[in-house]
């Protein structure tokens, strides 16, 4: 079975205030670039097959060493961008308390399917991320893939293939720390095999 190296790119100057990165294309921050430079020196002897990026910039910015120290080109695919958080990009949860209180409630108490004003749900980021998944299953059988991408679609996507209900993401996966690493091993039939969770480099 293939290899699924999950890895939530590194810290990026929003990290420091808490605030919802989805589609703005945030930068690393100094942080950022040295959690980088440890998935890399993980990735030289790490035996990968493929690396594949969100084409967001703090995604890029964590594979491309990576990509680099094993030797493989980086593929982007728009389909592992972050979840969508409408209204709430670029807020801190004190000011989407004071913009959409009520909203807020939903998405915390059901994240995947109340999503904030304008954003999207989770099975809708689960449906255009899994294809990736697959595609990427097919094309390194016996494998060893490195998927570089971000906290919520990551812990959704896990949810969905070890058969967690969506809604408990939050409360199942808390935290995916800056270029650690959780490994899957997914089957042909049924959940897959969690190898391992959140390994720092």
């Amino acid at each position: 079975m293939t290899d699924l190296v999950l890895a939530r790119h590194g810290e990026t100057r929003w990290h420091a205030e808490n605030r919802y990165a989805g589609r703005s294309d945030v930068e690393l921050a100094p942080g950022g670039h040295r959690q980088a430079a440890a998935l890399a020196r993980w990735a030289a002897g790490a035996g990968l097959d493929a690396v594949i990026s969100s084409p967001l910039q703090r995604a890029v910015h964590t594979a491309t060493p990576a990509a680099e120290a094993a030797g493989l080109p980086l593929r982007t695919d728009p389909r592992l961008v972050e979840v969508d958080f409408g209204a709430g990009d670029g807020h801190t949860r004190e000011e989407m308390t004071a913009l959409f209180p009520e909203a807020l409630d939903a998405f915390l108490a059901k994240p995947a399917s109340s999503p904030l004003p304008g954003g999207e749900t989770g099975p809708d980021a689960v449906e255009r991320v899994l294809p990736v998944i697959t595609e990427a299953l097919a094309a390194h059988p016996d494998g060893r893939v490195l998927v570089v991408a971000h906290q919520t679609l990551l812990r959704l996507l896990l949810c969905h293939l070890l058969g967690i209900p969506l809604d408990h993401y939050r409360a199942v996966l808390p935290r995916l720390e800056g270029a650690a690493r959780t490994v899957v091993r997914p089957a042909a039939h049924g959940p897959a095999a969690l190898v391992a969770l959140n390994v720092p480099c």
